[in-house]
Protein backbone atom coordinates (compact mmCIF):
# COMPACT_ATOMS: atom_id res chain seq x y z
CA UNK A 1 0.00 0.00 0.00
CA UNK A 2 2.99 2.68 0.78
CA UNK A 3 4.31 1.97 -3.24
CA UNK A 4 1.53 1.50 -4.59
CA UNK A 5 -2.23 2.48 -3.29
CA UNK A 6 -4.49 1.96 -6.52
CA UNK A 7 -7.07 4.95 -7.11
CA UNK A 8 -10.08 2.53 -9.03
CA UNK A 9 -11.27 -1.34 -7.43
CA UNK A 10 -9.19 -0.45 -4.40
CA UNK A 11 -10.96 -3.76 -2.33
CA UNK A 12 -10.72 -6.16 -5.10
CA UNK A 13 -7.36 -5.37 -4.90
CA UNK A 14 -7.14 -5.47 -0.76
CA UNK A 15 -8.84 -9.04 -1.83
CA UNK A 16 -6.13 -10.08 -4.26
CA UNK A 17 -3.47 -8.97 -2.23
CA UNK A 18 -5.11 -11.20 1.19
CA UNK A 19 -6.08 -14.10 -0.56
CA UNK A 20 -2.49 -14.55 -2.36
CA UNK A 21 -0.60 -13.53 0.86
CA UNK A 22 -2.30 -15.89 2.88
CA UNK A 23 -1.64 -19.12 0.56
CA UNK A 24 1.92 -17.74 0.42
CA UNK A 25 1.87 -17.97 4.37
CA UNK A 26 0.47 -21.06 4.86
CA UNK A 27 2.62 -22.71 2.18
CA UNK A 28 5.53 -21.30 3.98
CA UNK A 29 4.64 -22.33 7.68
CA UNK A 30 3.29 -25.83 6.26
CA UNK A 31 7.19 -26.32 5.36
CA UNK A 32 8.54 -24.55 8.40
CA UNK A 33 6.80 -26.70 10.56
CA UNK A 34 7.14 -29.55 8.49
CA UNK A 35 10.77 -29.38 9.20
CA UNK A 36 11.22 -28.69 12.68
CA UNK A 37 8.38 -31.12 13.44
CA UNK A 38 9.52 -33.95 10.31
CA UNK A 39 9.82 -36.78 13.42
CA UNK A 40 6.21 -35.95 14.67
CA UNK A 41 3.61 -37.91 13.29
CA UNK A 42 0.77 -36.60 15.42
CA UNK A 43 1.95 -33.08 14.89
CA UNK A 44 2.33 -32.99 10.78
CA UNK A 45 -1.26 -35.49 10.78
CA UNK A 46 -2.52 -32.03 12.63
CA UNK A 47 -0.83 -29.71 10.57
CA UNK A 48 -2.20 -31.04 7.51
CA UNK A 49 -5.74 -31.32 8.75
CA UNK A 50 -5.58 -27.98 9.67
CA UNK A 51 -4.38 -26.11 6.42
CA UNK A 52 -7.93 -24.64 6.24
CA UNK A 53 -8.25 -23.35 9.03
CA UNK A 54 -4.93 -21.52 9.14
CA UNK A 55 -5.70 -20.40 5.58
CA UNK A 56 -8.38 -18.61 7.04
CA UNK A 57 -6.95 -17.49 9.58
CA UNK A 58 -4.26 -15.95 7.81
CA UNK A 59 -6.81 -14.55 5.62
CA UNK A 60 -8.59 -12.82 8.48
CA UNK A 61 -5.73 -11.08 10.05
CA UNK A 62 -3.75 -10.40 7.01
CA UNK A 63 -6.81 -8.67 5.01
CA UNK A 64 -7.71 -6.83 7.91
CA UNK A 65 -4.36 -5.41 8.35
CA UNK A 66 -4.95 -4.66 4.41
CA UNK A 67 -7.77 -2.86 5.02
CA UNK A 68 -6.33 -0.80 7.54
CA UNK A 69 -3.50 0.32 5.57
CA UNK A 70 -5.57 1.13 2.54
CA UNK A 71 -7.61 3.22 4.61
CA UNK A 72 -4.34 5.05 6.24
CA UNK A 73 -2.71 5.26 3.43
CA UNK A 74 -5.86 6.54 1.44
CA UNK A 75 -6.18 8.85 3.86
CA UNK A 76 -2.48 10.51 3.24
CA UNK A 77 -3.04 10.59 -0.29
CA UNK A 78 -6.56 12.74 0.39
CA UNK A 79 -4.64 15.32 2.94
CA UNK A 80 -1.29 15.29 0.67
CA UNK A 81 -4.02 15.94 -2.24
CA UNK A 82 -5.57 18.47 -0.09
CA UNK A 83 -2.19 20.14 0.94
CA UNK A 84 -1.32 20.73 -3.14
CA UNK A 85 -4.86 21.80 -3.69
CA UNK A 86 -4.45 24.25 -0.72
CA UNK A 87 -1.46 25.68 -2.46
CA UNK A 88 -2.04 26.04 -5.93
CA UNK A 89 -5.30 27.92 -4.60
CA UNK A 90 -3.08 30.56 -2.61
CA UNK A 91 -0.79 30.64 -5.49
CA UNK A 92 -3.74 32.17 -7.59
CA UNK A 93 -5.23 34.03 -5.18
CA UNK A 94 -1.26 35.98 -4.55
CA UNK A 95 -1.38 36.63 -7.92
CA UNK A 96 -4.62 37.70 -7.93
CA UNK A 97 -3.61 40.05 -5.10
CA UNK A 98 -0.42 41.31 -6.58
CA UNK A 99 -2.39 42.07 -9.74
CA UNK A 100 -4.88 44.14 -8.23
CA UNK A 101 -2.24 45.83 -6.52
CA UNK A 102 -0.21 46.88 -9.35
CA UNK A 103 -3.36 48.06 -10.88
CA UNK A 104 -4.23 50.71 -8.14
CA UNK A 105 -1.76 53.67 -8.67
CA UNK A 106 -1.46 54.05 -12.70
CA UNK A 107 -4.36 57.19 -12.87
CA UNK A 108 -2.72 58.70 -9.82
CA UNK A 109 0.53 58.05 -11.08
CA UNK A 110 -0.43 60.06 -14.38
CA UNK A 111 -2.31 62.01 -13.20
CA UNK A 112 0.20 63.51 -10.29
CA UNK A 113 3.10 63.36 -13.13
CA UNK A 114 1.25 65.92 -15.14
CA UNK A 115 0.44 68.17 -12.36
CA UNK A 116 4.12 68.31 -11.85
CA UNK A 117 4.31 69.01 -15.50
CA UNK A 118 2.21 71.74 -15.53
CA UNK A 119 4.03 73.20 -12.43
CA UNK A 120 7.68 73.12 -13.76
CA UNK A 121 7.42 75.94 -15.05
CA UNK A 122 4.71 78.31 -12.76
CA UNK A 123 5.75 77.21 -10.25
CA UNK A 124 8.92 75.40 -9.80
CA UNK A 125 9.38 75.35 -5.65
CA UNK A 126 5.33 73.25 -5.24
CA UNK A 127 6.36 70.89 -8.39
CA UNK A 128 9.88 69.64 -6.59
CA UNK A 129 7.68 69.53 -3.54
CA UNK A 130 5.59 67.63 -5.37
CA UNK A 131 8.11 65.00 -6.66
CA UNK A 132 9.87 64.61 -3.22
CA UNK A 133 5.81 63.71 -1.76
CA UNK A 134 5.36 61.53 -4.43
CA UNK A 135 9.24 59.36 -4.61
CA UNK A 136 7.63 59.35 -0.20
CA UNK A 137 4.27 57.61 -1.25
CA UNK A 138 6.03 55.29 -4.02
CA UNK A 139 8.86 54.45 -1.49
CA UNK A 140 6.27 53.50 1.41
CA UNK A 141 3.74 51.52 -1.20
CA UNK A 142 7.03 49.59 -2.20
CA UNK A 143 7.84 48.77 1.37
CA UNK A 144 3.98 47.50 2.27
CA UNK A 145 4.48 45.23 -0.61
CA UNK A 146 5.93 42.65 1.69
CA UNK A 147 3.22 42.93 4.33
CA UNK A 148 -0.42 41.53 3.57
CA UNK A 149 -1.61 43.69 6.89
CA UNK A 150 -0.85 46.98 8.33
CA UNK A 151 -1.64 49.04 11.69
CA UNK A 152 -4.34 51.37 10.45
CA UNK A 153 -2.00 53.38 11.90
CA UNK A 154 0.47 53.00 9.53
CA UNK A 155 -2.17 52.90 6.28
CA UNK A 156 -3.08 56.25 7.67
CA UNK A 157 0.17 57.65 7.57
CA UNK A 158 0.59 56.57 3.94
CA UNK A 159 -2.89 57.65 3.02
CA UNK A 160 -1.35 61.27 4.32
CA UNK A 161 1.11 61.40 1.85
CA UNK A 162 -1.29 60.32 -0.75
CA UNK A 163 -3.32 63.21 0.06
CA UNK A 164 -0.82 66.16 0.54
CA UNK A 165 -0.01 65.21 -3.66
CA UNK A 166 -3.77 65.41 -4.01
CA UNK A 167 -4.09 68.90 -2.36
CA UNK A 168 -0.74 70.15 -4.42
CA UNK A 169 -2.87 69.30 -7.65
CA UNK A 170 -6.28 70.56 -6.50
CA UNK A 171 -5.61 73.30 -4.36
CA UNK A 172 -8.25 74.75 -1.90
CA UNK A 173 -10.98 72.74 -3.26
CA UNK A 174 -9.83 69.64 -1.53
CA UNK A 175 -10.58 69.17 2.32
CA UNK A 176 -10.30 66.27 4.36
CA UNK A 177 -11.62 65.31 7.78
CA UNK A 178 -9.82 62.15 9.43
CA UNK A 179 -11.63 60.74 12.69
CA UNK A 180 -10.34 57.50 14.04
CA UNK A 181 -10.78 56.18 17.51
CA UNK A 182 -7.79 55.96 19.64
CA UNK A 183 -8.40 52.60 20.24
CA UNK A 184 -8.47 51.95 16.41
CA UNK A 185 -5.15 52.76 15.29
CA UNK A 186 -3.04 49.47 16.24
CA UNK A 187 -6.13 47.45 14.26
CA UNK A 188 -4.82 45.40 11.12
CA UNK A 189 -6.16 46.41 7.44
CA UNK A 190 -4.98 44.83 4.43
CA UNK A 191 -2.02 47.30 2.97
CA UNK A 192 -2.91 49.68 0.92
CA UNK A 193 -6.62 49.24 0.90
CA UNK A 194 -7.71 53.02 1.68
CA UNK A 195 -5.86 55.04 -1.05
CA UNK A 196 -8.16 53.28 -4.04
CA UNK A 197 -10.92 53.89 -1.70
CA UNK A 198 -10.09 57.71 -1.06
CA UNK A 199 -8.89 58.39 -4.62
CA UNK A 200 -12.40 56.65 -6.18
CA UNK A 201 -13.89 59.69 -3.96
CA UNK A 202 -11.74 62.04 -4.75
CA UNK A 203 -12.53 61.20 -8.37
CA UNK A 204 -16.18 61.20 -8.11
CA UNK A 205 -16.39 63.83 -5.35
CA UNK A 206 -14.42 66.76 -7.07
CA UNK A 207 -14.26 66.01 -10.71
CA UNK A 208 -18.40 66.24 -10.56
CA UNK A 209 -18.73 69.34 -8.41
CA UNK A 210 -16.97 73.13 -9.19
CA UNK A 211 -16.40 74.32 -5.39
CA UNK A 212 -14.81 72.75 -1.96
CA UNK A 213 -15.44 69.46 -1.69
CA UNK A 214 -14.95 67.60 2.10
CA UNK A 215 -13.52 64.06 2.18
CA UNK A 216 -14.34 61.96 5.46
CA UNK A 217 -12.66 58.95 6.56
CA UNK A 218 -14.37 57.56 9.79
CA UNK A 219 -13.13 54.78 11.83
CA UNK A 220 -14.69 53.09 14.41
CA UNK A 221 -14.38 49.89 16.38
CA UNK A 222 -17.70 47.31 16.06
CA UNK A 223 -17.23 44.27 18.05
CA UNK A 224 -14.30 42.46 16.59
CA UNK A 225 -14.00 43.98 13.30
CA UNK A 226 -12.39 47.63 12.43
CA UNK A 227 -15.05 49.54 10.49
CA UNK A 228 -14.07 52.16 8.28
CA UNK A 229 -16.72 54.99 6.58
CA UNK A 230 -15.15 57.19 3.84
CA UNK A 231 -17.88 59.79 2.44
CA UNK A 232 -18.03 62.72 -0.52
CA UNK A 233 -20.21 64.22 -2.09
CA UNK A 234 -21.59 63.93 -5.95
CA UNK A 235 -23.50 64.85 -8.05
CA UNK A 236 -26.71 62.17 -9.16
CA UNK A 237 -26.84 63.49 -12.68
CA UNK A 238 -23.55 63.35 -13.73
CA UNK A 239 -22.16 60.91 -11.28
CA UNK A 240 -22.13 56.64 -11.89
CA UNK A 241 -20.66 55.85 -8.03
CA UNK A 242 -23.65 54.70 -6.62
CA UNK A 243 -23.60 51.46 -8.23
CA UNK A 244 -20.30 50.77 -6.94
CA UNK A 245 -18.85 49.66 -9.90
CA UNK A 246 -16.04 51.85 -10.45
CA UNK A 247 -12.60 50.09 -10.47
CA UNK A 248 -11.46 50.95 -7.22
CA UNK A 249 -14.42 49.95 -5.29
CA UNK A 250 -14.74 47.07 -7.16
CA UNK A 251 -10.80 46.06 -6.37
CA UNK A 252 -11.27 46.52 -2.42
CA UNK A 253 -14.24 44.05 -2.61
CA UNK A 254 -12.46 41.48 -4.43
CA UNK A 255 -9.03 42.19 -2.30
CA UNK A 256 -11.33 42.02 0.68
CA UNK A 257 -12.80 38.34 -0.71
CA UNK A 258 -9.52 36.87 -1.28
CA UNK A 259 -7.94 37.55 2.07
CA UNK A 260 -10.93 36.87 4.27
CA UNK A 261 -13.05 34.66 2.35
CA UNK A 262 -16.17 37.19 2.40
CA UNK A 263 -18.21 39.29 -0.21
CA UNK A 264 -20.21 41.24 2.68
CA UNK A 265 -17.21 43.78 3.39
CA UNK A 266 -17.61 46.20 1.44
CA UNK A 267 -21.05 48.20 1.35
CA UNK A 268 -21.66 51.63 -0.32
CA UNK A 269 -25.35 54.26 0.18
CA UNK A 270 -26.24 57.02 -1.69
CA UNK A 271 -28.59 59.57 0.31
CA UNK A 272 -28.88 63.15 0.11
CA UNK A 273 -26.08 64.17 -2.52
CA UNK A 274 -23.29 62.12 0.24
CA UNK A 275 -22.02 58.69 -1.45
CA UNK A 276 -20.68 56.34 1.71
CA UNK A 277 -18.57 53.68 1.17
CA UNK A 278 -18.13 51.31 4.74
CA UNK A 279 -15.59 48.86 4.59
CA UNK A 280 -15.80 46.15 7.71
CA UNK A 281 -12.14 44.21 8.58
CA UNK A 282 -12.23 41.43 10.61
CA UNK A 283 -9.98 40.94 13.51
CA UNK A 284 -7.76 37.59 14.10
CA UNK A 285 -10.02 36.80 16.88
CA UNK A 286 -13.21 36.75 14.61
CA UNK A 287 -12.15 35.58 10.83
CA UNK A 288 -9.46 33.21 9.73
CA UNK A 289 -6.79 34.78 7.35
CA UNK A 290 -5.96 33.12 3.86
Amino acid sequence: MRYYLPKKEKYWYVLTVSLVLSFVWVIVLKLLLGIIFKNDTAYLNILSQSTTLRFGFGFLMIGCISTVSLLWFTQQDFIQTENQKRAVEQLAKDAELFKLRQQLHPHFLFNSLNSISALIVSQPEKARHMVQQLSDFLRGTLKKEEHVLNSLNEELQQLQLYLDIEKVRFGHRLNTVIQVEESARLLQVPALLLQPAVENAIKFGLYDVIGAVTITIHATIQGNSLQIEITNPFDEHTSQTAGGTGFGLASIKRRLFLIFGRADLLTTTAHNHIFTATILIPQKNESTYY
